[in-house]
Order: structure tokens, then C-alpha cells, then sequence
């Protein structure tokens, strides 16, 4: 199913009607009755939908559109209609620069400042795999812009994402020992096309990728006011009967601005069944997986994850750019993709796509001897030493904001995160873990002073400290921190004052935020570009500033200057 020079596919084609569909014979009746049940709630004139494509060896066996491309002038989504991609787009990029690989004009492990010198020297090599893998530890554009006072519906062009990341002085870690996802290595890739083969990454792209599969009404939408036929807009939800416009004015490309629609992706998909050797050759070089400097492997690999589902090797990627929401699931071994692509927010797009494929996909896990595995059930988490954990309960914020309480009750230990609860079943010896999900382990310990909490998932890690909850914050306690603090490399300031006893966060662009001041160093708020400060002090315990630890940026300092 998918790359060089591919066969032209034969569809059939229906009326494109507000359900307008492509479709084959070799699905029931039952099944497709089965797939438009999926959405039924989108299936009208007056709310935005989505498209669905389901391809099968060299065919698209089924697509179909439901809901409005455009609801002012009342237009269906169908098949062909164009989507904005989001973070789908990474693929391609990849694509683009392994293409680059193999015909010798760059190696995976070049540094980046011998393309991009423009790019600040952090005395640390940086790798063109790294950015691919997302290890680079280079901080994410769409959190850096939003910190310096742009908006994301502000025009946001190439050219500003270059300038900021020009000026950066840090990174959140050293290349190559974590996994942090980060689209700003993805417009570097692009501007690394752009210098080795001096095109841009839509000229290139047209003419190496998108010619030879055919995919003609595909492209890297680098330039906002562009018009483009066929397109769906962008909404988002304001109550179950109405929307709003969701505004997306991108003018740049490489992290995201992929446009096009079921058909052509259709085409993308059968190109990973492709079977000349050189076409496998830069699929394996596109679905490896990374590896971090500790030798640990990452199920991403080079603008797409290598996974499984249900047992079966999966690549597969999401977006969501404004009220976009993309999802890409390809099984190879099947010779199966599905695809979802929708412009509403709130719509689910993964968990459609693999609702579609679970009226296609056995479960081959199933098949296999089941180990002597640990229940997963609330009587397997009662803790047989109760007292022992009592000392674990309480309060934690991790290096970068991510805020974790633990407590115990009806013998058992429960953490809480956000609108997240449930309680946690105890492996080994000081381990525990979801009950749903037991790959995310939770590791206690005390180190000197401090009671820490390692929290592990399949690719990244969150290191968190108890912290004593200060109920005691008068106006005496919080007026220290007030004071602007301004940024040297985004060039931008912050204030914060005291009103009505709390502390508020400030800022010429944004509404005021409230803070909350979580014991003596700790600041956060309800803005998810810069919810987390960590306060920095002297010597005499004054303070001179705070770090922004928040998310896929951390480090960003703003100093204290009045």
C-alpha cells in the first residue's frame, strides 16, 4: 500500500451529497450500517463532521463525509474535501529529509548548525535525528510564541518561528536523553530542506513525494491567505446546537499546514505496501524507532509512531491545530490504514478511527498464553502494609508544574491529577500502577530531605517532590514576589501584583491570571503556556527572578527588574 511511482487506483465514485461517499462491494451492509452509526451525531446540516477513509491493499475500500465543510454557506463534507493536517504534516517533512539522506546531500547524524547557522551554538551537538525523534530538547515553537505575547490565531509566519528560536539560550535537556515532543524541530527540518536543496518544503515535497503518488490536491499550505477550493473551515463547539469559528492564519510549514483530503491520503497509505527495495528501504528508515543515549528505544520514530495495535505493528500519528482534528492509522502487515479527519474541537479523532478499525481488527494478543499476571482489580491494589505508604500521601509538583496528590483510603492508594483519579495497584516493591495502564509506573523513595515520586511511561519520565501545602499566604508573605519580570530571549515581561490578597500574573496581551502559590517556590495558574514558575533566589534567599517549567518548555528565565 504506498510510495514511489503508484499504481493508479480505480474509484467509485457516488453523488456528493452531505453523505457523499466512496465505496466498494467488499464491505457488508452491516459493517457500513455499523460505521455511519459511529456518526450519526455529526450527520447534519447544521453541525461540523468529519471524513473517514478505510484503504485495503491498493484500494480505498470506503470513505464518506459527514457533517458541513463550511456551515454559512451550507457546504458537506465528502471525501474530497481538503483538511488542514496538523502534526500529520511531521511525516512528510521526515519523508523529505530521508530523501535528502539517500541521495547523499546530508547524514541523520549532522549537526543542525551546519544547515541552520542561524541556529545559537548551546555547546551541545544537535542532531537532524534528534529533531526527528523529538530528543533534541529544543523548546516547542507554539508554547515559546504564545509565552512572548502571540496569539495562536495571530498570523504566525515561518520567518517569526526562525527569529525566536534564534534567540534561544537553553535547552530542556540534553540532546538525546529524553523524548519531549517539540515542533520546533520540525520547521528547523523544513528550513534544513529548504538549505540543502534550495526549495522550500512545499516545492520540494510537490515534486519528490506528491507528483510521483499522484497525491494532486495535496500541499504545504505556506501561506494563509492562499485561497484553496474544496476546503473545510475550522470550528469549535459553544453549546450542543451552535459553534464558532475557529481561526487558523498559519504561514509556515514543516511541524504542521499539510493540506488534503481522504483520497489523496488514501494514496500515502497504500505507498507502505509498496514492495520495491527502495521504497522499503525509506519506509524502514521512516517507521525506526528512536533511541535515547541510555540505549532505551521510543515508540516514535521519524514524524510518525511505531507502535502496535491489538497486537498488530501500527504506524500512526494525530493532529490538532484550532478546530482540526486529524488521525492516520496504518497496520502493514494487514495491508490496512484508517483515516479521520475532522474540523470540529471537540471531535475524537484517534478514538473514531480506531472505532472503525475494531469492525476490521482481531485482537492476536488474545492468542497468547496468559502469563501468571497480577489482577488488575480494586481488590489486588489493597496495600498489605498500609502504614508504610501513610508517609508517601500528600502533595507533589514535578520540575516541570505537573501537579500529583496521593492519599489513602478504604486501604488503598489513590493519586489525583487534574480531573483524573483512581487508585493504584502495588507491582513491586516500591512501585505501583495504573490498573488500566500498567507500563505508567510510579516509584517512591526518600532521598536526604526530600519524599519523591519517579513517574514512568512508555517514553518519557516526570520526577516529582512533596511539597507541605502554605495555608498561611498574607499579604506580608506574598508581596516578595511582586515586581516585572522580563525575558532576554523572547523579549518579552510579566508582572505580578497583589489584589485582593492574591497574587495575579500579568501581561499586555492576555487577560490577568490568578496564581497560586504552592509553598515558598512555587507559582501556577490556569494559562497552559506559562502555568508553572518556579522562583529563583540568592544567596540572601531573594528573589531575582523565575524559571518557566511548564509543559515542553522549561528553563526560560525571566529576570526580576523592578
Amino acid at each position: 500500500m504506498r510510495f514511489n511511482l503508484i499504481k493508479s487506483i480505480t474509484l467509485l465514485l457516488f453523488s456528493f451529497s452531505a453523505t457523499a461517499t466512496i465505496a466498494a462491494q467488499s464491505i457488508p451492509d452491516s459493517v457500513v450500517k455499523k460505521i455511519d452509526s459511529l456518526f450519526t451525531k455529526w450527520n447534519m446540516t447544521g453541525s461540523p463532521g468529519c471524513t473517514i477513509g478505510i484503504v485495503r491493499n491498493d484500494s480505498l475500500i470506503y470513505a464518506k463525509g459527514y457533517g458541513q465543510a463550511n456551515l454559512e454557506y451550507g457546504i458537506a463534507n465528502t471525501p474530497e474535501t481538503i483538511f488542514h493536517m496538523a502534526s500529520i504534516s511531521k511525516q512528510f517533512t521526515a519523508t523529505a529529509i530521508l530523501l535528502l539522506a539517500k541521495q547523499g546531500k546530508l547524514s541523520l547524524e549532522d549537526d543542525v548548525r551546519k544547515y541552520l547557522p542561524w541556529f545559537p551554538d548551546m555547546k551541545k551537538r544537535i542532531t537532524i535525528r534528534n529533531l526527528l525523534n523529538h530528543t533534541s530538547g529544543i523548546r516547542d515553537q507554539w508554547q515559546l510564541l504564545a509565552i512572548s505575547g502571540t496569539r495562536l490565531d495571530d498570523v504566525i509566519t515561518q520567518e517569526h518561528i526562525v527569529k525566536i528560536l534564534g534567540k534561544q539560550q537553553a535547552l530542556n535537556f540534553n540532546p538525546g536523553d529524553q523524548y519531549s515532543y517539540s515542533n520546533s524541530g520540525f520547521t528547523m527540518l523544513a528550513e534544513i530542506v529548504k538549505s540543502v536543496s534550495g526549495q522550500s518544503l512545499r516545492r520540494f515535497t510537490d515534486s519528490a513525494i506528491f507528483k510521483p503518488l499522484q497525491m494532486n490536491s495535496t500541499h504545504f499550505h505556506d501561506d494563509y491567505t492562499e485561497i484553496e477550493k474544496n476546503r473545510s473551515y475550522s470550528y469549535e463547539r459553544k453549546d450542543s446546537a451552535h459553534f464558532t469559528n475557529s481561526i487558523l492564519t498559519y504561514s509556515n510549514a514543516g511541524a504542521t499546514s499539510l493540506f488534503t483530503n481522504i483520497t489523496d491520503m488514501s494514496k500515502w497509505v497504500m505507498h507502505f505496501d509498496d514492495a520495491s527495495s527502495a521504497n522499503q528501504d525509506l519506509i524502514r528508515l521512516l517507521t525506526q524507532k528512536g533511541k535515547l543515549n541510555n540505549g532505551k528505544e521510543i515508540s516514535y520514530a521519524c514524524g510518525i509512531v511505531a507502535d502496535t495495535y491489538k497486537g498488530w505493528k501500527q504506524y500512526s500519528h494525530g493532529g490538532a491545530d484550532a478546530g482540526y482534528r486529524t488521525y492516520l492509522s496504518v497496520l502493514p502487515d494487514l495491508k490496512m490504514g484508517f483515516i479521520v479527519f475532522s474540523n470540529l474541537g471537540d471531535f475524537d479523532a484517534g478514538g473514531k478511527a480506531y472505532a472503525i478499525a475494531d469492525l476490521f481488527v482481531k485482537d492476536t494478543t488474545q492468542k497468547k498464553e496468559v502469563e501468571k499476571k497480577m489482577p488488575r482489580d480494586s481488590a489486588a491494589s489493597i496495600l498489605k502494609d498500609e502504614p508504610k505508604w501513610k508517609k508517601f500521601a500528600g502533595f507533589y509538583i514535578g520540575d516541570d508544574g505537573l501537579p500529583f496528590s496521593f492519599d489513602i483510603k478504604n486501604h488503598q492508594l489513590f493519586y489525583h491529577i487534574f480531573n483524573e483519579s483512581n487508585f493504584l495497584i502495588n507491582d513491586r516493591k516500591d512501585s505501583f500502577s495504573i490498573p488500566s495502564a500498567p507500563e505508567i509506573k510510579f516509584v517512591f523513595s526518600i532521598k536526604a530531605t526530600d519524599t519523591i515520586c519517579d513517574i514512568t511511561t512508555t517514553d518519557q519520565a516526570y520526577h516529582l517532590k512533596k511539597y507541605v501545602k502554605d495555608t498561611v499566604q498574607t499579604d506580608a508573605v506574598l508581596r516578595p514576589y511582586t515586581g516585572s519580570y522580563f525575558c532576554a530571549e523572547l523579549d518579552c515581561k510579566y508582572g505580578i501584583i497583589l489584589k485582593d490578597h492574591r497574587l495575579v500574573l500579568t501581561n499586555a496581551k492576555y487577560n490577568d491570571a490568578m496564581l497560586t502559590l504552592v509553598n515558598r517556590d512555587h507559582l501556577t495558574n490556569d494559562n497552559w503556556w506559562i502555568n508553572h514558575l518556579k522562583i529563583i533566589r540568592n544567596t540572601g534567599g531573594i528573589i531575582t527572578g523565575f524559571e518557566v517549567n511548564s509543559g515542553r518548555i522549561m528553563h526560560l528565565k525571566f529576570a526580576k527588574i523592578e
